[in-house]
């Protein structure tokens, strides 16, 4: 008990010294897994019946990007209703929500020590502990009071830190804040932990609450439309709905009356009265994505509305004056639409007051891992099934490839993997793989001639070597090369060398390289 007791010492104090909410996360984390010697351990907060990873030990990194709804998950549920410390038998029948994501353990979690610690604050669940070891046996010297000791300080370690990120998004308005209202689960919640997406958070936070035109520029299927949903989120006006118009997929014959309106009578078909869409986000965010399609008829009359802020229909005399916030989108360079006279000058300065770029999912680094658990997760979901990982070699697929068409490519590619699993696999467990992946082998990453090997073509004694000796030296060389820059991965190395996997590892074999 002593060395218990030191450890849970030592814990209250690394979360009180610890400097970011982030740091306090992994040092409990980490403590937890030299006091239990368990195998995983993660911490999640709880909004809206569902629990989002906040840190993990001992788990893929894909964990962090997926959200687990309770009704789903019938373990994490159990937590949510317990109101105390949950002990589940090592061999209970509900399946585990981390089935396949456990580092160096594939398959289910058969027989295994599983603890559920709900963390509470002013009687309301605002999160949960979840302790994991394969060993069955391996709590069993841990008393509840002793796992309500470790309950107490991490729930006030994640209570503190919900509050100040509430208080910091009020903007210096202290008032008496319910923790069930600290963390807010948005529909617009970004996923990723990349400098990247931090810079465009920050971005958002400043401009969000202003009066301000924003201009979101990026590639297809980066995320503009959760961009503009997430400005509006944060801004006053948030309280009616976010109107949105694809300019893209606007005829030019009725696009003025979608922008502005029309009277009965204006034109055939107009049987009543239509408010436009300006009209419709009137004290609200008028979202134009793909803005850059807009013809440039149009233009002049939508330059119009955002100088002074006044409307006519299609067939009035009357104007109307709304109070409308434009926020637009674009994967086109508009300056240089501008420069070809195919854009207006003017209104690209009033849209562009305040520009805001979304980078490519290339650039965002282990995003791409979190963007895949959670679009997995969602995926197991639609599908039905109790879980659903991603096997690590296919994780380093999704690395190396560089999705030319970004998120939304990403997601596709989530669930045809799916639906191709599903049909090769009986069972409730189902798990992605290389080969359910069908990903454009033009955009896979070129393969370079290794420098060894350019060595090896020039070696002046190798010329008087037959042709299968020297033919093994170069696939030899080749192999070594590729299966060395892609971190040991027969799967990834034989993805690159267009060879299957099986015949490369025969062939590794022949050449004395396993």
């Amino acid at each position: 008990m002593n060395n218990k007791h030191q450890a849970l010492t030592q814990l209250a104090i690394d979360l009180t010294n610890s400097v970011s909410s982030q740091d306090r996360f992994e040092r409990l984390l980490s403590i937890i897994r030299k006091l239990f010697k368990c195998d995983a351990s993660a911490l999640l907060a709880f909004q809206e019946q569902q629990f989002s990873p906040l840190a993990i030990n001992g788990l893929y990194d894909e964990v962090l990007g997926r959200r687990f709804n309770i009704q789903e998950h019938p373990r994490l549920e159990a937590i949510a209703r317990a109101g105390d410390i949950v002990r589940f038998p090592a061999d209970s029948k509900l399946p585990d929500p981390y089935d396949g994501l456990i580092v160096n353990h594939k398959g289910e979690l058969n027989v295994h020590s599983c603890i559920g610690l709900p963390l509470l604050a002013n009687d309301s669940l605002i999160g949960a502990l979840t302790i994991d070891a394969f060993d069955p046996h391996q709590f069993a010297t841990f008393t509840n009071q002793d796992l309500r000791i470790i309950s107490a300080l991490a729930a006030a370690s994640l209570h503190t830190s919900l509050l100040m990120e509430k208080l910091e998004n009020q903007a210096g308005m202290f008032s008496n804040i319910d923790p069930r209202d600290a963390f807010v689960q948005q529909p617009t919640e970004m996923i990723g932990h990349s400098q990247g997406i931090l810079d465009l958070q920050s971005q958002i936070k400043a401009v969000a609450d202003t009066e301000l035109s924003v201009l979101i520029t990026g590639e297809t299927g980066v995320g503009k439309e959760l961009v503009a949903s997430s400005l509006h989120a944060q801004s006053a006006r948030c309280k009616n709905s976010l109107i949105y118009l694809n300019c893209a997929a606007l005829p030019e014959s009725v696009a003025e009356s979608e922008l502005f309106g029309h009277v009965k009578g204006a034109f055939t078909g107009a049987i009543s009265d239509r408010k436009g869409k300006f009209e419709l986000a009137n004290n609200s965010t008028l979202f134009l994505d793909e803005v850059g399609e807009l013809p440039l008829s149009l233009q002049a009359k939508l330059l119009r509305a955002l100088q002074y802020g006044d409307i006519q229909r299609v067939g009035d005399e009357q104007s109307l004056k709304v109070n409308t916030r434009i926020v637009a989108a674009t994967n086109r360079a508009l300056h240089e639409e501008v420069k070809a006279g195919r854009f207006r000058a003017d209104l690209y300065h009033r849209l562009n007051v305040f520009p805001v770029h979304v980078p490519p999912l290339r650039e965002r680094g282990n995003d791409v891992v979190l963007l895949s658990g959670f679009f997995a997760e969602r995926c197991r979901g639609k599908l039905g099934f109790a879980n659903l990982s991603i096997d690590p070699a296919a994780i380093n697929i999704i690395q190396n490839y560089p999705w030319p068409g970004n998120v939304r490519e990403l997601e596709h590619a989530i669930n045809r993997a799916a639906v191709i699993a599903k049909s090769q696999t009986t069972g409730s467990y189902l798990r992605l793989k290389p080969s359910h992946f069908q990903l454009s082998s033009e955009n896979m990453p070129q393969l370079e001639i290794p420098q060894e090997i350019e060595q090896l073509q020039n070696n002046q004694d190798r010329k008087d070597a037959g042709l299968r000796e020297a033919t093994n030296d170069f696939q030899a060389a080749m192999i070594k090369q590729v299966f060395k820059e892609n971190n040991n991965n027969w799967a990834s190395t034989a993805r690159l060398l267009k060879i299957d996997t099986g015949n490369l590892h025969r062939l590794a074999k022949r050449l004395n390289l396993k």
